[in-house]
């Protein structure tokens, strides 16, 4: 991504994180296994409609062929043994690329969920902190605050509990995951 094209519409530190991230997805990228590298390879191609051309163009062919309507080639696989196999043979390789790329993206979804809740609970942390330090000015002001509220703001966030919380209440059928549970719960998480 060309960072001077898109610098005039946006901070140079956003930019900046762009270029960064895009950067680290390419030495990702790089220092991924030779076999990795081939399946995701093999994986975007068969994902492409040139794949899907050739596939009618090929098989189409080898129908035609094996069907007697063209003039001058002699059938090969009339009864279309051959023809099944190579599909069986070649489904079974296309779906093991595919189980190859998709574990492999998965382990990169994990490690940006994991980035993402780091970055989470620390901003979390630093929220709350502030919300410390705005309390205390508030005080000091003499502002009137609701206390109900600043004692909720001020609390701080176990991840644990949370996702103890997350957890019990996808396992609710009543809920499906999300319901009336929940809202309890991670209040019960958030107390100090």
């Amino acid at each position: 991504m060309d960072t001077n094209a898109i610098g005039s519409q946006m901070s140079a530190r956003l930019a900046a994180n762009i270029e960064r991230l895009a950067e680290r997805r390419r030495r990702e990228a790089a220092a991924a296994p030779l076999g990795a590298r081939i399946a995701a390879r093999i994986t975007a191609f068969t994902g492409s409609m040139t794949f899907v051309v050739l596939h009618l163009v090929v098989y189409g062919f080898w129908i035609v062929a094996n069907l007697g309507w063209i003039s001058g080639v002699t059938p090969w696989d009339p009864t279309f043994v051959m023809l099944a196999m190579e599909a069986s043979v070649e489904a079974i390789f296309l779906s093991t690329f595919v189980l190859i790329n998709q574990n492999r993206q998965a382990e990169a979804a994990d490690r940006r969920a994991d980035l993402d809740l780091h970055v989470g609970l620390l901003a979390e942390d630093e929220l709350t902190r502030l919300a410390e330090v705005i309390h205390r000015i508030a005080e000091r002001l003499e502002v009137p605050l609701d206390q109900a509220t600043v004692a909720e703001v001020e609390k701080t966030v176990d991840p644990d509990q949370v996702l103890d919380a997350l957890g019990s209440s996808e396992g609710d059928p009543k809920t499906g995951g999300h319901g009336a549970g929940a809202p309890s719960a991670m209040k019960d998480a958030t107390a100090s």
